[in-house]
């Protein structure tokens, strides 16, 4: 892979000074403490750059409005965007992975042509409607009921974790069409305007303050036949197209923001705080960024590889699951290390930095946030439970018997 990127340099200093030139320097003042709706505007307004320049939809097909780059351009442009703190556009991630890695595999042409043109224009943001509060990370025991009258689907039911439902238009929703069918066959995936009759949205309070989170009500919700995606009851391998949309360079990115907020953390330690104390100068301290930053390159080789595979061509098993447990654990103890360093002062709760890294230097508010890490895009147990059955060959746990 190394030999692929440095044939790459031209094009990773184009991006290199494409981004010194466009990401305003300033960008998380203006936005720390800032209402929401500022928040988005300014996503939006990212989010229209990166398209101006070239680089908003990478991995998009050139057929379909995209950049068309090769994986490894686009490891070059994520790593970049990452280097630079650039704003990361979690407004737009389910409209710019989830619906293109759904439509352009299991959708009709006309769904295509409808939804992935306004994806790009900016007029169009997405949420995902999988998780109910009984079927989480056991997402085959979904419970929302679509029922087929006519030439439409009449929807009831529950949603949860739905990131930026309150900004979005339309919703990638499962629903059970065939209640007598197994779990995973009788489900069907739709697409939900989200301003049709009988939805409902309640935003989340997280700890950290922020409403990120949604729940959806559906009361009679009508769908059309023509939002169908892919086959009725046939919505189980629609969303595994879904998922997998999500587990490529996005961990790349994280990883290399990861080793830029160390350098945050490093600063802080070194900085004095109340009484002179030096935290750096505490053994414990060191200690604790030593095993932080080896984690860190340990991350980043568990990427690495991965990507090599990729980029090989071979087929990858069970290392998405690895990292992302990997990932979830150490940023939880890299963030609560950012709290200890800053003491008291780290204690207070800082703004959402929307399009922010995990690792702000603001620790109270990097930490609470770290601990959904453990659960979002499949909980920690259900990783060790993918590694450990796919990977280690281990058998189920038997199911206990009825008494």
């Amino acid at each position: 892979m190394l030999q692929e990127l440095e044939r790459l340099e031209p094009f990773r200093a184009e991006v290199r000074a494409w981004l010194a030139a466009n990401l305003p320097a300033d960008w998380q003042q203006k936005m720390l403490g800032a209402e929401e709706d500022d928040h988005v505007a300014f996503q939006k307004w990212w989010f229209q750059k990166l398209m101006e320049g070239g680089y908003g939809a990478p991995h998009w097909p050139k057929e379909w409005g995209g950049s068309g780059f090769s994986f490894a351009e686009q490891i070059v442009l994520y790593e970049e965007i990452a280097r630079a703190g650039a704003p990361r556009l979690i407004l737009y991630f389910i409209a710019l992975h989830h619906v293109p890695g759904t439509l352009l595999h299991w959708g009709t042409e006309e769904q295509r042509r409808r939804h992935l043109p306004a994806v790009l224009s900016g007029d169009e943001i997405w949420c995902q409607g999988f998780s109910e509060p009984n079927a989480g990370s056991d997402l085959a025991s979904l419970r929302t009921r679509a029922e087929k009258r006519g030439d439409h689907y009449v929807v009831n039911g529950q949603k949860t974790w739905s990131s930026n439902a309150h900004h979005a238009r339309y919703c990638l929703l499962l629903a059970r069409t065939d209640p007598a069918a197994s779990k995973t066959k009788g489900i069907s995936y739709f697409i939900l305007d989200l301003q049709t009759p009988g939805v409902t949205l309640r935003p989340i309070k997280q700890m950290t303050g922020a409403s990120h989170f949604n729940e959806l009500f559906l009361d009679d919700v009508v769908i059309p036949a023509e939002n169908l995606i892919g086959p009725e009851n046939g919505g189980w391998a629609v969303a595994q197209s879904t998922l997998s949309s999500e587990r490529g360079l996005s961990v790349l990115e994280l990883a290399e923001r990861m080793r830029q907020g160390f350098k945050l953390l490093l600063a802080d330690a070194r900085a004095p705080k109340d009484g002179g104390r030096v935290p750096y100068e505490d053994d414990e301290i060191r200690r604790g960024l030593v095993g932080i930053y080896s984690r860190i390159e340990a991350l980043r080789l568990l990427v690495n590889n991965q990507l090599t595979s990729v980029l090989k061509g071979e087929a990858v098993g069970v290392e998405p699951s690895i990292i992302k447990l990997y990932y979830s654990d150490l940023l939880r103890d890299f963030t609560e290390l950012g709290v200890s360093i800053g003491g008291i002062d780290a204690q207070y709760l800082q703004a959402v930095l929307m399009g922010g890294a995990n690792e702000t230097g603001y620790w109270m508010q990097d930490y609470l946030y770290s601990w959904a890490w453990t659960i979002s895009g499949g909980s920690s147990e259900i990783q060790r439970n993918i590694i450990a059955e796919r990977g280690l060959k281990l058998p189920r746990e038997p199911q206990a018997k009825a008494a």
